[in-house]
């Protein structure tokens, strides 16, 4: 018996098995109820009593070398399959699913955070829920103007302060300029609130990026002049820049910002309106009084912001003439900007 366990074994030691086919027979061949382990398993009840753990055990060590050595067949063969088929997923629809393209708004977006930041401004972000405080009141607001109405912004409590989804992102500045000592160069893009009828022209959220630069001895002639390397770069090199006297609760002296419009070449036409001018952004050198609230000594330092909405410069870009269309995600929209960037 034992040399019959020895000679099975060096069969299957010997054994080689290049297909799912040879494994099988092989199979058969030893562990099938047929096979040559049953048989000794059958062979085993004639052994005498004294030989039986003996005999017992060898068959067993024969068992799982045969079970082993099939297994490693079956490994090896898996190992070396087709690549290609082994990649197929058999759960993937049959007609390919259209590739997305990116929201027209961030590539807008993000084409703004870019320019800036090659020009030294780095990001900063805040919350979109805020207190009156970061809103209106450190940013030079008086008490009764009119951007504290519940008609032009969204409370969601008055007691024991006023909590409210930020009007602008010039909440994110004097965070940043209560933590933070000169010089301060950022950028602050997000989303805002405000209290308007939905329309072609308006809506109860929207985008912005506002800017800021504190240090010594900033001027309004290096407003113009980040600003005119701005409206280059995002419109064009031919682009020319004005800015009219305007008023903001928060810089003083305030400007707003036109640039010549690309369709017409500044001589006017229906999308200018005839006047050769696009508004794009309000501007202006940071009031002494928001500094002074927020820590920073304005005998020492000056500094300006701006501010412009993402839509606004999006629309000049594409010529979006419905702002709805960016927030209803119909794809067919969407699809247009695949190749935008």
């Amino acid at each position: 018996m034992i040399e019959k366990i020895n000679r099975l074994k060096e069969e299957v030691a010997s054994a080689v098995a290049t297909t799912p086919e040879a494994v099988e027979e092989l199979r058969i061949k030893y562990l099938s109820k047929k096979g040559a382990v049953s048989a000794l398993m059958a062979d085993f009840r004639n052994v005498p009593a004294e030989s039986k753990k003996e005999i017992g055990q060898k068959i067993n060590e024969l068992k799982a070398f045969v079970t082993e050595r099939i297994n490693g067949f079956k490994e090896q063969l898996s190992a070396g399959c087709d690549d290609e088929a082994a990649l197929i997923d058999l759960t993937r629809s049959s007609t390919p699913y259209p590739v997305g393209s990116r929201h027209p708004l961030s590539i807008v977006k993000d084409d703004i955070i870019r320019i800036f930041a090659g020009m030294g401004f780095t990001i900063a972000e805040g919350p979109e829920i805020e207190d009156d405080w970061h809103v209106f009141s450190s940013l030079n607001f008086p008490a009764d103007h009119p951007a504290r109405d519940m008609q032009d912004t969204f409370f969601i409590s008055r007691t024991p302060v006023d909590v409210l989804l930020r009007t602008h992102t010039s909440s994110v500045q004097t965070r940043v300029m209560e933590k933070t000592q000169p010089p301060i160069r950022i950028v602050c893009p997000g989303r805002v609130y405000r209290n308007e009828a939905i329309s072609a022209r308006a809506h109860c959220f929207f985008h912005q990026v506002e800017g800021l630069y504190i240090d010594k001895n900033v001027s309004f002639a290096d407003l113009k002049q980040v600003l005119l390397s701005f409206a280059k770069e995002m419109f064009g090199p031919d682009t020319k820049i004005r800015l009219r006297p305007s008023y903001f609760p928060f810089t003083e002296p305030s400007a707003e910002m036109d640039i010549s419009c690309d369709l017409c070449g500044g001589k006017g036409c229906a999308f200018c309106k005839g006047t050769g001018w696009v508004e794009i952004l309000g501007c202006g050198m940071v009031d002494p009084n928001v500094l002074k609230s927020c820590g920073i000594d304005p005998e020492v330092y000056s500094g300006y912001a701006f501010g412009m909405g993402v839509e606004r410069i999006t629309n000049l870009k594409y010529r979006v003439k419905d702002l709805r269309m960016f927030s209803e995600n119909d794809v067919r929209f969407l699809a247009e900007f695949e190749s935008a960037r």
